[in-house]
């Protein structure tokens, strides 16, 4: 009995090293709250007012070195958006949710034409000003409801509500869809 008793309790535990290692995993490469994520730069002005949503109740993100720095508390401090939609990367439709594109350009006081966006490992992509403005393009901070971790895509991905018009269903915008997106610059 004793034998029965030590092979239940090593089998007990063996669960909880792997419980808490899949927690950790699933946790791991997620930025806290007020670590800044996105930086957006070039032709700003921050303190401009021609915003398009009340700003007194969204917490504002810091500037040094002329660049606006966003954490995720403040990217979900926006008024917050979601759909679902297919994507090229996956087999199932997936929930996306997190403030549209074009009120990070108007908290940011954006005046350009062109978003040069760039990901954590440094790919880049160019996305016209007019994509943010005509559809609802999202700054996803989550995915089917939870944070992204880098491994996950995350923390930030760029989605466009592909299924919401044809016209979306192009490689053009496929490729403007960029995930890990650490800044924007405005040209």
């Amino acid at each position: 009995m004793n034998t029965i008793f030590r092979t239940g309790l090593s089998a007990f535990f063996a669960l909880m090293v792997l419980a808490h290692t899949a927690v950790g995993a699933q946790t791991r490469g997620l930025p806290s709250n007020d670590q800044p994520v996105l930086s957006v730069g070039g032709r700003i002005n921050p303190n401009a007012s021609a915003n398009s949503f009340d700003l007194a109740a969204t917490k504002r993100p810091r500037i040094a070195n002329g660049l606006l720095r966003f954490d995720l508390q403040t990217l979900e401090s926006l008024p917050q958006h979601k759909f679902t939609t297919l994507t090229p990367w996956g087999d199932k439709p997936i929930e996306f949710s997190g403030p549209l594109l074009r009120d990070v350009l108007a908290v940011a006081g954006a005046n350009g034409h062109n978003i040069r966006a760039t990901a954590i490992n440094d790919y880049r992509i160019s996305i016209p000003v007019e994509d943010a403005m005509r559809f609802d393009v999202i700054v996803a901070t989550r995915m089917n409801g939870e944070r992204m971790s880098v491994r996950d895509k995350g923390p930030l991905f760029v989605v466009y509500p592909f299924d919401s018009q044809a016209v979306l269903k192009q490689a053009r915008y496929y490729e403007r869809s960029i995930w890990q997106l650490k800044s924007l610059e405005v040209e």
